[in-house]
């Protein structure tokens, strides 16, 4: 059979490439009508990031929205990216937890996991793989493409028949970066076709521009399934688009059988609804070589950019692009998806706004240092494992073996917020975050981060986001870097003034709009002293509070740990630069916090 199915992925991976995961279910449904009568293979539709961005930003319940995408789309298989043992967070869990997890999706829709681990450690995938075959569903086992001194094609190879043999139906080659090339791409693909009795999908990213071409290889080399994304969120660091691939392949032993008008339509559908969310467009919406040097993914390419931005940093983007390899080199050549991406590229950032390579390592470095995501797939620096963790220990068990079941504790933490078990597993994967959220759900405050500049909105489009301010004779030059998560009570805001960052906070006046039905606002700075002295501790970029680890009057070491912070979803703990005696904490729990602010104050 010569016929290529198609997998689009405007519903999951388009819009998180291209738009930081932005697209709320509202405008999703209204076009489920017509993508239900195209004929895909399936649908991308579910995890990833979606559930994170639901929770975080939109303020949807994750579950609801598969729930309605499944009624609207009952032709249709619904896929979801399943992060093997870490599901869709940032952490493994419990095999208790991953079977639990796995059978709600299935049961709320999903009828196609790709499953893939960060390490392409196989011993991630099992539970999950095994999990999804005792609901019926279709697991897809996922080899995560990259190149390094230490993959190699006989290595992909060998590792697609491991996944054929745990059961897997299906085999992805998950090129999340956009690294292949043509002539690769049809080496890989005739390679693994000869060594399966299953189908193999391909699914590459467009940054780079040859994931067209690579298509084209892969197909004439026996790849029958492919991964493709509506024009209207294609191309750059998404995908090819769904039309110019139908178009490519008609009338040849291979087209696909999809109706090339109905898919404009549809285009034509995604072009409007895209205009809406301008303000979360990625710098890198076009085509960027410069992957094939980094390799770095259009997801975090553009969360990149996101990320310096915030930090009033965007001129250092080409130091972090060249601190990446380095820092990849240095934990033994992982391959960049969520979560090493992550793990990786905030690493890279703080190598970079520090100063000092390495003076800050986030939590989540220092656990991969451990080996508690898995086995790196090369050696790591020894120099800096002994920097990071010192003489703890290092495990080579696969991490999940070290785990205890943990269902009925996450229910008992939870308590009466969680409705059901889909709540309790909602929490299970964003503990902080999941909590507030179903607070919120409970109270009926749950409001979605608002649509800025939009016509809809009623916003001027060309309003500058950099000015001049003059005060009392000086003329300070004033740019808006971005702006964080909006609370009931707050929203921070991060600029710089002359070049500083600073963050101001607008605080709801919830006295004024009880009086007056309408938005009032306070603007207040941080009162916090600034750092002048050796013992004041201070965070080497912004992020929020999540732990005060000490108390005043506590003895303190050097080097101890005194607080935990969030930056870029990485937690990094700050340590005391002196010894001596806790005097003063100018910060607690879910604070935001700012460079040269003084959080806490050590007399030695």
């Amino acid at each position: 059979m010569s016929r290529v199915h198609i997998t689009d992925v405007i519903l999951r991976d388009a819009h998180q490439s291209l738009i930081a995961t932005r697209m709320r279910t509202a405008d999703m449904l209204p076009v489920c009508g017509q993508l239900d009568a195209i004929g895909y293979w399936s649908l991308e539709a579910w995890g990833g990031a979606t559930f994170d961005a639901c929770l975080r930003y939109l303020k949807e319940d994750p579950w609801e929205r598969l729930r309605q995408l499944r009624a609207a789309l009952p032709n249709t298989r619904l896929q979801m990216l399943l992060r093997g043992q870490n599901l869709l967070g940032y952490r493994h869990y419990s095999d208790e937890v991953v079977r639990a997890f796995v059978a709600k999706a299935a049961g709320n829709g999903i009828d196609v996991f790709r499953v893939f681990d960060a390490l392409n450690d196989v011993r991630n995938l099992e539970t999950a793989v095994q999990a999804v075959l005792a609901t019926g569903k279709h697991a897809q086992g996922t080899i995560c493409y990259t190149t390094s001194p230490v993959h190699s094609t006989d290595q992909f190879v060998a590792m697609a028949r491991e996944l054929a043999a745990m059961g897997c139906q299906s085999v992805a080659i998950k090129d999340m970066a956009g690294l292949l090339t043509p002539m690769v791409t049809a080496e890989l693909v005739a390679k693994l076709v000869a060594a399966l009795d299953i189908p193999v999908h391909l699914h590459s990213h467009a940054t780079a521009g040859a994931a067209e071409m690579c298509q084209l290889k892969a197909i004439e080399n026996g790849c029958r399934h492919i991964d493709t994304a509506i024009s209207a969120f294609a191309g750059g660091a998404s995908h090819p688009p769904t039309e110019s691939m139908v178009a490519a392949l008609a009338a040849t032993v291979y087209d696909t059988g999809l109706d090339l008008k109905k898919l404009q339509a549809i285009g034509f559908y995604f072009r409007e609804v895209r205009k809406k969310y301008r303000q979360f467009e990625s710098e890198m919406t076009g085509l960027d070589t410069r992957v094939q040097v980094y390799q770095v993914p259009g997801g975090m390419i553009s969360n990149l950019y996101t990320q310096l931005r915030e930090q009033a940093a965007l001129n250092r983007v080409e130091d972090v692009l060249q601190e990446i390899p380095r820092v990849r080199q240095d934990l033994g050549y992982p391959p960049l998806v969520t979560p090493t991406s992550q793990i990786v590229g905030t690493q890279a950032v703080l190598n970079v706004l520090t100063g000092e390579r390495y003076k800050t390592i986030s939590n989540e470095v220092k656990l991969y240092l451990q080996g508690r995501y898995g086995r790196a797939p090369g050696e790591i620096n020894r120099v800096l494992r002994q920097q990071a963790i010192g003489n703890e220990e290092t495990i080579d068990v696969r991490p999940a073996d070290l785990l205890r079941n943990e269902m009925q504790t996450l229910r008992e933490e939870i308590g009466e917020l969680a409705q059901s078990e889909e709540d309790v597993l909602t929490y299970a994967m964003f503990p902080e975050l999941g909590r507030d959220f179903l607070k919120q759900r409970a109270a009926g405050t749950l409001q979605p981060e608002p649509l800025e500049n939009t016509p809809e909105a009623g916003v001027d489009q060309h309003k500058p986001t950099e000015f001049n301010v003059t005060l009392h004779g000086e003329t300070h030059h004033i740019q808006i870097t971005g702006t964080g998560h909006r609370t009931q009570q707050e929203r921070p805001f991060y600029l710089t003034v002359d070049g500083v960052p600073e963050e101001i906070l607008v605080e709801t006046l919830a006295e004024l709009q009880e009086s007056s039905g309408a938005a009032s606002a306070k603007i207040s700075g941080s009162k916090r002293p600034k750092a002048t002295a050796p013992g004041h501790v201070t965070t080497s970029m912004p992020g929020t509070v999540i732990d005060v680890l000490v108390q005043i009057g506590a003895e303190v070491n050097a080097g101890d740990p005194v607080l935990v912070t969030e930056a870029m979803k990485m937690e990094t703990e700050i340590q005391a630069p002196v010894g001596g005696r806790v005097q003063a904490i100018h910060v607690a729990k879910g604070d935001s916090v700012n460079p040269d602010e003084t959080l806490i104050e050590i007399e030695s």
